[in-house]
């Protein structure tokens, strides 16, 4: 059985990702894909149960070292548990983020270095990495935009740091993306969703699969 695809999506809070990430589930459902939409942390009942830990705004929160372990753990059982199985099973899984976003934001956010992040990640997940990681970058005017539509001024406890820190974030995805371009599609998202679903598509088009 050939082995399916894994593309993973990433980008700073508001960039409209899950939105993407769901359009190109759909539409590799509707190509006759058989594909495993999912999300980081979460995707298990035990990863969905540290996200809670992770995203809730209840208690003083974790420090940098602390968060990047939760999420290594998270991280470890969804890979574990639910996307090597479906990519053994010839299914595609499209993952609304995984270790881009610890490397971004733990990293680039808190501090951590990039070499503590995947020594993390090979140990918990063996060093998988997707086939094809999707970013979906806007602008700091068209991301408050969407949040404030989104979560009528509600944040979870990342979304809620300082824009210095997801300017930090932002920075450091865009030096991922540069450092692994055959890895990385740097997608434009300030438009609406239809427009930057059609970049996605385009950018997809470099995997065996659909055109």
């Amino acid at each position: 059985m050939t082995p399916g695809r894994f593309i993973a999506f990433e980008g700073g809070e508001g960039a409209g990702k899950s939105t993407q990430a769901r359009l190109l589930a759909e539409t590799l459902r509707a190509r006759g894909i058989d594909v495993v939409m999912t999300r980081e942390p979460g995707g298990t009942p035990g990863a969905e149960a540290i996200r809670a830990l992770l995203l809730g705004t209840e208690g003083e929160g974790w420090n940098p070292r602390a968060e990047a372990l939760l999420f290594a753990a998270a991280r470890s059982d969804h890979v574990e548990r639910l996307i090597r199985p479906a990519l053994a099973a010839g299914q595609w899984v499209v993952c609304d983020r995984f270790v881009d976003s610890s490397r971004a934001y733990q990293g680039g956010g808190g501090g951590l270095s990039d070499v503590d992040i995947l020594a993390l990640h090979a140990i918990g997940s063996e060093g998988l990495l997707p086939d094809l990681t999707v970013l979906i970058a806007v602008s700091p005017e068209v991301a408050a935009e969407r949040l404030a539509r989104r979560d009528g001024g509600q944040a979870d406890r990342i979304e809620g740091r300082g824009a210095a820190y997801h300017q930090r974030v932002a920075e450091a995805f865009a030096r991922l993306a540069e450092a692994e371009p055959a890895r990385f599609a740097r997608i434009d998202g300030d438009g609406g969703k239809d427009a930057t679903h059609a970049r996605v598509l385009a950018a997809i088009a470099r995997l065996a699969g659909p055109a």
